[in-house]
């Protein structure tokens, strides 16, 4: 394994690669340490501290922690994420943006233009948010007044274009996906905090004699899902494919057998992180209403862990891991490939058949994916955050309201400990790894799965 590990530092170009990509994330965690002018820190940490486990929690997950000091990269990748949602839902109901995604590169060009534009509009709408909630708090602002406003707007809109900036130079000049590494520097970042909390707990028995067992509990839990991850994450459904032998001039091509790999989860963590950012939105700008008697029942319903969340959550995840697969594979185009060099699936005739074959395939085993997201979203969570059926009305709440409390309000673990971080850290690791391993193997190294090897790196450094 050492061996494979300095292969990498023996490629210049990958060895340029990964030192840009540590370079811009070193950048991403120092714009962490810079805070937003006149904004009382200490009070505001606080204030995130006695609502940890609520949807603030989860929005400063994504920000890598930095919401609760207000730095200037305090909303994060998630304006951006936002602004790719509203614009590839588009391409599917408005035609004329449909025809400019299938102009190739000129039209990607052009879409991705519209989502830094679009980016920026709602960065600074969520800043304006932000500016007038702290200011109706009172005592998280220094000198409250319109300076602070156009203060706090510049300064996190500012923020947000750069750090959409960074994650677009580290896919295109660094290794794996920017976005997705932004996201999960900010998580890992957080994780020796959420160790040191549980360490604190066990040492003063936080959950009274229950405490050991419940530890061990939870680190079990951890372990089986990590384990559970990497084996779909690397299952696949592998469909035979046939290519019949042609006579090109004086030799005889193809004839041989091989197979189309489809992966369980093809979207990866973007469904769930679709599903959290199109779930936060009404929170955010709703957060000053909470109080209202009209719109404060609905605000409560959507909080983090009520019934009405988690289904819309999973309703979410579905719909999303539909939609992304939809966008990165096309059956219709993988079925007419498949033909023009003489493919076909056994026992399917080739064309529409077979797009039809492939489709089917990839319906079904989508929805195991979107099923295996919701698992590995909503249990941890639950553990953590406990089953709020008892907040349901009539009887049916009532009924659960007789549960454990440590069942309905959970354990009280620190929130980095979620499935949905869980699920970003490893499956955005996985597929760095993925990536830096075909660097590798395209250039005749061995990889780090067993069967992944081509030639033995040299042992001299380049």
């Amino acid at each position: 394994m050492l061996e494979k590990l300095a292969n990498i530092f023996r490629i210049p170009d990958l060895r340029r690669r990964i030192g840009f990509t540590l370079g811009l994330l070193a950048v991403y965690r120092l714009g962490g340490h810079i805070p937003t002018p006149g904004v009382n820190a200490d009070k505001l940490q606080q204030f995130f501290e006695q609502n940890r486990g609520t949807f603030l929690g989860f929005v400063d997950l994504f920000s890598g922690g930095q919401l609760r000091r207000l730095t200037i990269f305090a909303l994060g990748i998630m304006p951006y994420i936002t602004a790719s949602i509203i614009l590839q839902l588009l391409t599917v109901v408005y035609e004329p943006l449909a025809k400019l995604q299938k102009e190739g590169e000129l039209g990607r060009k052009k879409i991705t233009q519209w989502t830094r534009y679009l980016t920026v509009i709602l960065s600074s709408v969520q800043s304006l948010g932000i500016a007038l909630s702290l200011m109706k708090s009172g005592d998280f602002v220094v000198n409250p007044g319109y300076g602070f406003i156009l203060m706090t707007m510049l300064t996190l809109t500012t923020g947000s274009a750069f750090i959409m900036w960074l994650g677009e130079q580290i896919t295109e000049r660094g290794v794996g996906n920017g976005m997705s590494l932004l996201i999960f520097a900010g998580i890992v970042v957080g994780l020796p905090r959420g160790v040191a909390d549980l360490i604190d707990k066990t040492k003063n028995a936080a959950w009274g004699p229950f405490t050991p067992v419940a530890m061990l509990m939870l680190v079990a839990l951890m372990v089986l899902i990590v384990a559970f991850i990497v084996y779909v994450e690397r299952s696949e459904r592998r469909i035979p494919v046939q290519y019949a032998k042609r006579v090109v001039g004086r030799k005889v091509m193809g004839g041989q057998s091989t197979h189309l790999p489809l992966r369980v989860n093809a979207g990866g963590v973007m469904p769930v992180i679709f599903a959290s950012s199109i779930l936060t939105m009404p929170q955010m700008v709703l957060q000053g209403f909470k109080n209202n008697r009209y719109f404060g029942d609905l605000i409560r319903a959507l909080g983090w862990g009520e019934p009405l969340y988690t289904f819309l959550y999973a309703v979410g995840i579905i719909f999303f891991a539909y939609f992304y697969v939809s966008i990165v594979f096309n059956p219709n185009e993988v079925a007419d490939n498949m033909r023009k060099y003489g493919g076909f699936i056994p026992g399917i005739r080739p064309g529409k058949r077979t797009a039809d074959h492939i489709n089917e395939i990839l319906t079904r085993i989508t929805l195991v994916g979107a099923l295996y997201l919701i698992i590995i979203s909503f249990i941890p969570e639950w553990m953590i955050a406990g089953i709020h059926l008892n907040h349901l009305y009539g009887p049916v709440g009532a009924f659960f309201e007789r549960l454990p409390t440590w069942m309905t309000n959970g354990l009280g673990v620190t929130f980095y400990f979620g499935g949905t971080s869980l699920l970003i850290v490893v499956g955005v690791a996985m597929d760095t790894v993925t990536q830096i391993e075909a660097q590798l193997i395209m250039r005749h190294y061995d990889g780090f799965t067993p069967k992944s090897g081509r030639i033995r790196g040299r042992r001299t450094w380049a």
